[in-house]
């Protein structure tokens, strides 16, 4: 709907979602048998639930999150290649033999960059973590030094990593909402490789032994609720911890929680709490990037409107059967002067939820628009002069 004005400055209405009433009972809250939790709608970045998420945690296998994306942002930086071969040295191998998740690497054994991060990704290999480190950066140290790092990058506030495994140790911490925003940031910027998370098994055709084959220790990938990922935990301090992360059509929901008592509850509750988000709430796009969105009028142009774009996607998570209205108020003086450039901005789309400003958007003009010729010009003033129509 439009709310058209003789005034200069223009604002438009779009009415883009009404949720009614069904009745009059507010959608029950949830309740998650672990000490931390936190869920997030993957498209929008809304926390729908959580529990203690600031707590410090010790991160388990979780950890293996980041060493995953150091490895991937090396592999998109062409610093290496999934065929690199590297040696696996006797601190990787002993790992191996000390009853630790492990993928059984060979000593002296050369072994595939992309197979050590299957290890890492599908059987939590902790053998495999630190043949990845030392090959990909010359010992462990120097790639926690990579993993600290990035964890500056992404914004990780109360993280700091000491090993590329997760096993035990008091410098090696997090919290659920670091480990959601180092997830997230995953799916984000490494599709092509976080498809790894969801294979269910791997089979090692090693060196000089008989192939291994190991299955996934994510229990959602074996449900039928669309789990494409992440990472199992367990440290005898923090008991079972799980990042997971479902899709259903284009919805996505991630949940990170830690301090389940056994692998049961693990599997259960985490299902109850992603099934939860997916049913009490609607995630809508309220503008998609590079979209057309609308035109504005142009003033002594050769056209006499604009295309205009968003430069990002915007989404909104609300709850369902609970009264909202989300409205897009679009702000603009015009009609607009010529020329116009292409990327020019030109307008601001303001979001309100019930009645709350909660985003700005600025739009950007689609197309470069030039001035019409002096006769046209002429023209378009006498009429407005007469008409008063721009």
């Amino acid at each position: 709907m439009f709310i058209k004005s003789n005034m200069k400055f223009f604002k438009i209405l779009f009415l883009i979602f009404i949720i009614s009433l069904f009745n009059h009972k507010s959608y029950a809250q949830i309740e998650i048998d672990a000490r931390y939790v936190i869920l997030q709608d993957h498209l929008s970045g809304k926390i729908l639930y959580e529990k203690e998420p600031d707590s410090s945690i010790y991160p388990a296998s979780m950890t293996k999150i980041m060493t995953a994306i150091v490895a991937f942002d090396l592999l998109k930086n062409g610093e290496t290649s999934l065929d690199e071969m590297i040696t696996i040295s006797e601190k990787a191998w002993r790992l191996s033999q000390s009853g630790y998740s492990s993928m059984f690497i060979m000593l002296n054994d050369q072994v595939s960059v992309e197979d050590l991060l299957k290890g890492i990704i599908i059987v939590s290999g902790n053998d495999a973590c630190v043949a990845l480190a030392e090959g990909l950066s010359g010992s462990e140290e120097d790639f926690v030094y990579l993993m600290n790092e990035k964890v500056e990058e992404i914004g990780l506030e109360n993280t700091n990593f000491s090993n590329s495994s997760g096993i035990g140790d008091a410098d090696n911490y997090s919290t659920v909402r670091d480990i959601m925003k180092m997830s997230k940031y995953m799916i984000d910027n490494y599709p092509e490789y976080y498809s790894y998370f969801k294979e269910t098994t791997f089979t090692w055709d090693r060196t000089g032994g008989d192939p291994i084959t190991q299955g996934n220790r994510n229990p959602l990938l074996y449900k039928d609720i669309g789990a494409d990922g992440i990472k199992t935990g367990y440290l005898a301090v923090e008991k079972y911890s799980l990042a997971a992360s479902i899709k259903s059509n284009e919805r996505r929901m991630t949940a990170v929680s830690s301090g389940f008592k056994t692998k049961n509850e693990r599997s259960r509750e985490s299902i109850k709490l992603l099934n939860w988000g997916l049913r009490k709430f609607d995630t809508i796009q309220v503008i998609k990037k590079n979209e057309i969105f609308t035109n504005l009028d142009v003033w002594m142009g050769k056209e006499n409107k604009v295309n205009v774009v968003s430069k990002e996607d915007y989404y909104l998570t609300i709850p369902k059967r609970k009264k909202n209205i989300i409205k897009a108020v679009l702000e603009y003086s015009g009609p607009l002067q010529t020329p116009i450039k292409k990327d020019e901005k030109v307008a601001v789309l303001n979001v309100y939820v019930s009645g709350d400003l909660v985003k700005e958007i600025d739009l950007f003009s689609a197309e470069d628009v030039k001035r019409s010729n002096i006769f046209s010009r002429i023209f378009k003033s006498l009429n407005y002069l007469v008409w008063g129509d721009v």
